[in-house]
């Protein structure tokens, strides 16, 4: 049975299935089924079998990397309406990164074989995947530049416009107000740097202006963002 309007909605909000026609997430709607997610609770582990990929509706996500040492490499948090699990999804091979619920946590999970499956009966699927995976290769290369080649103060910038764009998308306002849902020890980790030093770095945006704290937010000068994520060469 066809799930409501507003359910195709849902699904049409997630990168990957934006393009997709109706006939197409009627399918991908009635494949999906939702999960539940409790604090703390661990998704997939490195290694294990990768055979579904999450959309997540509420909560958020933490994506690392972990060594028999205790160390630990955040890749990312997964918010509302991000995907994750995806590469197993399309390649079938064991899960690269730990998902672990930071919060209470919800989501719709889809299996590869009802993914192939609405594939072979509709090709704009596989041809939407081909460009999702595009602009996520696109995106961990700007990733790895702004490690590479930029100062922390202009990683950060960069990072407050990726998160505001994800939010406003690209016409952003000039004084948005954000609030972050990460912690200053996994900004470190995204960015490749030490707390203390991505601490230093984001009181150097505040002395420059570029944000400013308002209560639990930062309201931020977006034309002052933007000139200090421009490159600038260690």
């Amino acid at each position: 049975m066809t799930k409501p309007t507003g359910h195709l909605a849902a699904w049409r909000s997630f990168r990957l299935f934006e393009p997709l026609g109706a006939d197409v997430l009627a399918e991908v709607a009635a494949a999906a089924h939702r999960r539940e997610w409790a604090a703390g609770a661990t998704l997939f582990q490195r290694g294990d079998p990768g055979d579904y990929l999450v959309a997540l509706l509420t909560g958020r996500i933490r994506l690392a990397l972990g060594t028999a040492q205790g160390r630990e490499l955040v890749l990312r948090h997964a918010e509302p309406g991000d995907l994750f699990g995806e590469l197993s999804l399309f390649d079938g091979a064991p899960r690269s990164a730990e998902a672990t619920a930071l919060v209470a946590s919800a989501g719709y999970v889809l299996n590869r074989r009802d993914f192939d499956q609405i594939a072979a009966r509709h090709p704009s699927l596989r041809d939407a995947a081909t460009l999702y995976l595009c602009r996520m290769l696109r995106d961990t290369t700007e990733q790895l530049e702004g490690i590479a080649l930029y100062t922390l103060e202009a990683r950060v910038a960069r990072f407050l416009l990726f998160t505001l764009r994800q939010i406003h998308g690209d016409d952003l306002p000039p004084n948005p107000l954000l609030r972050l849902e990460i912690n200053q020890s996994d900004l470190a980790a995204v960015l490749g740097a030490s707390r203390p030093k991505v601490n230093r770095a984001l009181q150097a945006l505040r002395d420059t202006g570029a944000v400013q704290r308002r209560g639990e937010a930062m309201e931020c000068d977006t034309a002052a963002l933007i000139r200090l994520a421009e490159p600038q060469p260690e």
